[in-house]
């Protein structure tokens, strides 16, 4: 008898497995969020006005009610320093930063470890995190950030739910959470109450019912909360400027070049599911990756195309708007299970979700990369302003510095010039940097603009 002939054994690599995904991606995460922390982004733009604010106050700067859980929530470490006496500015400034990157990194991973099992859902997150994420994130100090990290994790462990009291329980604290955390809960909220209700209604125990119920009328209450607030606030100066530039999203190209690739990614797996079994979707999202990587380096060759912090802060209602959408259509891929459109049956077989896993898992390390570059620049940014204020003194007028010059132009933000001068300081009598035309934009709290004093404290 002639031997069974077997065919040779590949040893090329194949996608990768959600769970090995998440082992990779994770520490990814947390990396940045602790680089960013030790280079004090926490401290761009309204950063360094609520950090003084805290600091001079001896509380919680939750100026406004409407998010006041998630100043609670990220603020409390700085106020656990300084009745510690911790009096270094620049140890508090990297504590500020810590707290405000690890609550939406924490609430992250959840999302990832609960997705892990289903390797579309799983991708769908890590798409939540290259599109909605990373693209708005420099403005850290935005309480949008946690806000949409957390219903995306509560959407997430909706979804995957076994009926364990556990997880009603984390559902019941994120709507906790939720209920004063952002203005985008007037439309998350709703959804999140849904998807809650949808997945604790019909379990046995009536722990897990309460508890749902519970999570549930939270999410609603945040969308009532934020209602009121918006109604508040309708026309308030600052509000109007904000609701004129958000069609201007298009500007942050963090955010458009994958904002692009996924609608065009879907639209071709809407209208020729079949085609979602190809290579040619894993090859689509690698090309994303190129162009993520690439556009740091695009101003020279284009000026007008550059890396722009002030756009993620543009750019984060658009991407609360994206992100409904993106939890929606989990939901709808998790809970469609008779008779599925053909696209989610395409996207179902184990082929096709790990090789889109495999893929996200590229495109979220490749979106790392402008982030990085734009942590360098704010460093070198934060060195300069430094050289500044404790080179001189007395007041210097902002409009004597080149700080409408690129690069300083990508971080300068006139009515926080007197608080970070203050936290730079090193010792007493130091320089602070004015702006005499400042009065556009007020915010909404009179002590933000303000020369903070800030006793006994020294950047160290």
């Amino acid at each position: 008898m002639s031997p069974i002939s077997r065919p040779p054994i590949s040893v090329s690599p194949g996608p990768l497995s959600p769970s090995v995904a998440f082992r990779c991606v994770v520490p990814l995460l947390w990396a940045l969020a602790a680089w960013n922390s030790l280079a004090c982004r926490g401290l761009f733009w309204d950063g360094a006005a609520f950090l003084v604010n805290i600091v001079d106050s001896g509380r919680f700067h939750d100026f406004y009610p409407a998010r006041a859980h998630i100043a609670w929530a990220t603020q409390w470490p700085v106020l656990l320093a300084v009745k510690l006496g911790v009096v270094d500015t620049r140890l508090l400034a990297m504590i500020q930063s810590a707290a405000l990157f690890a609550l939406p990194a924490a609430l992250y991973q959840l999302a990832l470890a609960r997705a892990r099992a289903d390797a579309v859902l799983f991708a769908a997150v890590l798409a939540v995190v290259v599109v909605v994420f990373l693209p708005t994130s420099f403005f850290i100090i935005g309480e949008y950030n946690a806000t949409y990290a957390a219903v995306t994790a509560a959407m997430t462990v909706a979804l995957t739910t076994g009926g364990s009291r556990r997880d009603a329980a984390i559902l019941c604290a994120l709507g906790v959470l939720c209920l004063r955390s952002y203005e985008a809960m007037a439309y998350l909220g709703p959804l999140l109450a849904a998807a809650v209700l949808w997945a604790t209604r019909r379990r046995a125990d009536d722990i897990v019912r309460l508890l749902g119920r519970v999570g549930a009328l939270a999410f609603a209450g945040g969308a009532l909360v934020s209602g009121i607030t918006m109604a508040e606030y309708w026309y308030h100066p600052h509000f109007v400027a904000v609701r004129a530039a958000v069609p201007d999203f298009w500007q942050n190209l963090q955010f458009m070049i994958p904002l692009v690739g996924f609608a065009i990614v879907a639209a071709l797996g809407l209208v020729w599911p079949r085609w979602l079994r190809s290579g040619a979707p894993a090859l689509a999202i690698g090309i994303l990756a190129v162009l993520l990587v690439a556009v740091p380096w695009v101003r020279p060759f284009r000026p007008e195309a550059f890396l722009f912090p002030p756009s993620h802060y543009v750019a984060r209602t658009a991407a609360g708007c994206v992100l409904w959408a993106m939890l929606a259509a989990m939901w709808i891929h998790a809970g469609w299970r008779r008779r599925p459109p053909a696209v989610l049956a395409c996207l179902r077989e184990p082929a096709v979700g790990r090789r889109l896993a495999t893929a996200m898992a590229v495109l979220v390390v490749a979106a790392m990369v402008p982030d990085l570059v734009l942590t360098r620049m704010w460093t070198d940014y934060l060195g300069y302003f430094r050289g500044v204020v404790t080179g001189g003194t007395g007041v210097i007028q902002a409009r004597d510095l080149p700080l409408q010059v690129w690069p300083q132009r990508l971080f300068a933000q006139p009515w926080t010039y007197p608080a970070l001068s203050v936290i730079l300081h090193d010792a007493p009598g130091q320089a602070i940097v004015q702006d005499r035309n400042y009065g556009e934009d007020q915010p909404f709290d009179p002590a933000c603009g303000t020369v903070p004093r800030l006793t006994g404290f020294r950047w160290r």
